[in-house]
């Protein structure tokens, strides 16, 4: 897992992304219109934003944590991105998009969990 040391920054950056989208989206889903789309990306960017923040913190102690942290950014990525795709283009981003976000999502929570069986780092 050293070799994803590099990428570190990264989940702090989506970290941050994800928590400004999150709250530009849930403004944008009070203001009318079909709102179950822009809802529901706005949930799963403010639900992963902090769980982001805290693997990024302990990334160095669970083994785990930053390819974790990585998986669930990627597929957070993927799933809003699906979302809002098909909210402002009436298209998503490629066929079955949301499914594969989702899926990242739940293996990357599979993955902060198999890191309660592993040796730590440090």
């Amino acid at each position: 897992m050293e070799r994803l040391d590099n990428l570190r920054p990264l989940i702090l950056f989506l970290s941050g992304i994800f928590g400004a989208a999150g709250v530009a989206l849930a403004a944008a889903a009070s203001h009318g219109g079909d709102t179950r789309l822009l809802g529901t990306a706005s949930m799963m960017c403010l639900v992963h934003a902090p769980a982001l923040v805290a693997l990024y913190a302990v990334g160095r102690r669970v083994r785990t944590a930053t390819l974790a942290a990585l998986v669930i950014g990627l597929g957070t990525l993927v799933f809003a991105g699906d979302l809002l795709a098909r909210h402002f283009l009436s298209s998503g981003l490629f066929p079955m998009a949301a499914p594969t976000g989702g899926t990242a999502m739940i293996l990357g929570w599979l993955i902060v969990a198999a890191g309660a069986f592993l040796r730590s780092e440090g």
